[in-house]
């Protein structure tokens, strides 16, 4: 059989890092934990909320599997090690017998922390029951049979899926007990905590599953907050009134660059990006979009506004990736800029600094969101940088983001962040976000080669083969100015020195671990 992406993709990130140490454990949640007899643990995250697709735990309903895995609820048949390679979580082994079917073999003893048995039956009403009311799964998957039988799975699919396994890692892969339902958002699945009680942008509680599986589990009790705002949760972290943190704004960071504290942190494929609208008059000028591709400092957006915390981005995937490599973007250099938009017409008439042209002032309206601290940041720096470039840049940085870009007028830029890299294979992001029927191509964007090379990395399973159609790829969507890569998260999560086992993982995806202790 050709070799496999899913058995050989290992990605070069940079492996978690942990940086302050130290002994200080006197605060508010320590005494409650004394006074209860119970380990209990507080966790802020500003990305726990509607706005960013996670109003609940359900991995059926948009986004929301993230959560659902994060928070040690459920867990996938796979997951990916440090070094993004598959490795066995539910199931134990695959084999891929033919481009059409696959077998999974699942581990013997997984029960559902409602007690109900985690076999082929009933992953195969979780997978049917996924692909019915999730479209992008559905697409991804492209399963046309799965049969079960005792511990054993067979998927076959409608057309070659050489990422099969890759894409079953996605966090709508995570094995819930369909049987149980989802009442309030909440779902029954195999991992460490059980929850209890959800409040959408608020709050989830959660208690150790005392059955887990996967053996002993340190911590009684959770509570996650949603704390959107950056000085809260900081002030918060501060108090004593969470124990660890995520989405921490780095201007806050040196608050907690000291023995009190823990930081662990990861590079990840995170990437903060500009999706260009099609359907305005205005990007679909060329000069408007190169103008704007050479007019954003992206280094100076990850020095100066994000304190060095970030990567800069060329092409849709970090340059350690072996898909990442040999692209060429176009670099800073706004008096090519401006250069670009006077041989297109676009010119400053009235002398106040803003181009026009047959009567049209260069106006573009940059539709964002706050609930990933960089996101605001970019829009401002961007801002600035256009202005100088005569753009005049109208920000609308706003929860409510999603409304707005899923019309075709009324915005022509859209900043947003996305980990392009999620399942371990480059597919992931052409499938989502560039091709004509990409549930993420929300600005109409469409090639007629990049459609080919897709369609042909679909029927592909060699992997040296895959990087090298992965980065002609990018090279069209780079070529076209269809998207802008600023740049690419480390991913940091701070907590109170007494916390131990909270690890960031260059998948953005583990979190709260039967591993996770407090002292």
């Amino acid at each position: 059989m050709k070799k496999l992406v899913a058995m050989m993709l290992a990605l070069t990130l940079t492996a978690a890092t942990f940086v302050g140490c130290g002994t200080k454990a006197e605060n508010q949640t320590a005494d409650s934990n004394v006074e209860s007899g119970k380990k209990t643990f507080v966790f802020g995250d500003t990305t726990f909320n509607a706005e960013n697709e996670e109003a609940n735990i359900d991995p059926h309903d948009t986004y929301c599997g993230w959560a659902a895995i994060r928070y040690g609820v459920g867990e996938t048949l796979f997951k990916f090690n440090d070094n993004m390679e598959l490795e066995p979580w539910i199931a134990e082994s695959y084999e891929s017998i033919d481009e059409l079917t696959w077998k999974i073999t699942l581990k013997d003893g997984v029960t559902f922390s409602n007690g109900n048995p985690c076999d082929a039956e009933a992953v195969k009403a979780c997978i049917e029951d996924l692909v019915a009311v999730h479209e992008r799964a559905a697409g991804d998957l492209a399963i046309d049979s799965i049969e079960a039988d005792g511990l054993e799975l067979t998927i076959k699919t409608t057309t070659p899926k050489p990422t099969l396994i890759n894409y079953l890692c996605d966090p709508y892969g995570c094995i819930i007990d369909v049987t149980a339902g989802n009442a309030d958002g909440i779902v029954v699945g195999t991992g460490p905590f059980v929850a209890t009680e959800l409040v959408t942008d608020d709050h989830i509680n959660l208690v150790k599953n005392e059955n887990y599986w996967g053996g002993n589990v340190n911590i009684d009790e959770v509570t996650v907050l949603t704390i959107s705002d950056g000085d809260t949760l900081a002030m918060a972290l501060q108090n004593g009134d969470i124990d660890a943190a995520y989405g921490m704004a780095y201007a806050s960071y040196p608050l907690f660059e000291n023995d009190d504290y823990v930081f662990t942190s990861t590079a990840t494929s995170r990437a903060f990006y500009l999706q260009m609208n099609y359907n305005s008059d205005i990007i679909k000028d060329d000069a408007v979009r190169e103008a704007i591709a050479l007019g954003i400092d992206k280094e100076g957006f990850v020095n100066t506004l994000l304190n060095g915390y970030g990567y800069v981005g060329s092409g849709a995937f970090p340059d350690s990736f072996p898909f990442g490599k040999g692209v060429n973007a176009k670099e800073y250099d706004p008096e090519k800029a401006k250069e670009v938009l006077e041989a297109a017409g676009w010119v400053d008439t009235d002398g106040d600094g803003i181009r026009e042209k047959d009567g049209k002032t260069l106006t573009i309206n940059w539709v964002s969101y706050p609930s990933r601290q960089e996101l605001p940041l970019l829009a401002e720096s961007a801002q600035a940088n256009l202005k100088d470039i005569g753009i005049d840049v109208q920000l609308n940085v706003t929860a409510d983001h999603g409304t707005i870009v899923s019309e075709p007028t009324g915005w022509d830029v859209y900043a947003a962040a996305f980990v392009t890299a999620g399942i371990g294979d480059p597919m992931y992001f052409f499938s989502t976000h560039c091709l004509s029927d990409s549930t993420k191509n929300r600005g109409a964007y469409s090639n007629a080669q990049l459609e080919e090379l897709a369609q042909e990395m679909n029927n592909t399973f060699d992997v040296d083969e895959r990087n090298d159609l992965a980065v002609q790829m990018q090279q069209i969507i780079l070529d076209d100015d269809a998207f802008v890569f600023c740049s690419f998260l480390r991913m940091s999560m701070i907590s109170k020195s007494n916390v131990t086992g909270l690890t960031a993982h260059s998948s953005d995806y583990y979190e709260l671990t039967a591993e996770l202790d407090i002292n």
